[in-house]
């Protein structure tokens, strides 16, 4: 019976997957069998989190996030929680040995969002790390299985491809961050005076971030590299059409790739796998 819940765990953690992310659902589905209920689970674990702070105002948000926190390294030193997103990334943790460290380092950005609205350069860097690039390595020890050996010479295209998703996200969400939660997260920038400038400087701070992480995807194991590289190709162009647009055009619409679009980005990157050129 033990194996049952920790199958209807790891279903709950997919099931909250897909009704959050379509996209990102949509790209976990191309990673190999072995790796997809591991993904979901980190995936659940991040979005319970990200919805206590961004989503339940009529709560006690700061209460409910300690509460998250201490249940969740329980879960991790005990191996079970009666919660079953947090046992299912427990599950996660344990088989691929995931350091704590990036664990609490998440929740630590999670709390930035119950007190900051605006950020400095050295605050918007350490929650880009602590919210984006820690997925991103969690990401990776289930990518690498094992293999250890591999995992410090891609934690770098790991980091800067969940710094680059963050970004992207940061700017198609930017009118709803700052009506719904009062938030402006780019260092510097006033969104009642969001000038083109202001954009440059952050599309050629996220076109770094893709270039670099590029060259960390094509050494990725086999099992990882097409579900990972599609969704890469599906953020960088949710970036390129924003780069297309005018800075009061992101204020006051929230841009998307309509699902047609998703499907030729997955038939051209199924192509280039076919061809041996991912």
């Amino acid at each position: 019976m033990m194996q049952l819940f920790h199958q209807v765990s790891q279903d709950c953690s997919r099931i909250t997957t897909e009704q959050y992310s379509t996209s990102f659902s949509g790209a976990i589905r191309l990673l190999h069998k072995d790796l997809r209920a591991h993904i979901c689970n980190i995936y659940g674990f991040v979005r319970l989190a990200d919805e206590v702070v961004d989503s339940f105002h009529d709560f006690n948000k700061a209460a409910l996030l300690l509460q998250l926190r201490n249940e969740t390294l329980d879960a991790i030193d005990q191996g079970i929680s009666i919660n079953p997103i947090l046992h299912s990334f427990q599950l996660t943790v344990n088989r691929y040995a995931i350091d704590r460290a990036l664990v609490l380092d998440f929740l630590r950005s999670m709390e930035m969002d119950l007190t900051s609205r605006t950020y400095d350069r050295t605050g918007y860097d350490t929650y880009i790390y602590g919210s984006a690039e820690v997925v991103g390595l969690m990401c990776l020890h289930v990518f690498c299985d094992g293999n250890m050996s591999l995992y410090p010479q891609l934690a770098p295209y790991a980091r800067s491809l969940g710094a680059a998703f963050q970004k992207v996200n940061f700017l198609r969400d930017i009118k709803a961050d700052n009506e719904e939660l009062k938030r402006m997260y780019f260092p510097h920038c006033d969104f009642g005076n969001f000038t083109a400038k202001d954009k440059l400087a952050i599309e050629a701070d996220i076109q770094k971030d893709f270039e670099h992480a590029y060259e960390g995807i094509i050494y990725l194991p086999w099992k990882a590299r097409f579900g990972v590289y599609v969704a890469y190709k599906y953020y960088l162009s949710l970036f390129r059409k924003i780069r297309r647009l005018q800075p009061q055009s992101i204020l006051h619409t929230r841009i998307r790739i309509p699902d047609y679009g998703k499907l030729f980005i997955l038939a051209k990157a199924g192509i280039r796998q076919q061809l041996n050129l991912l």
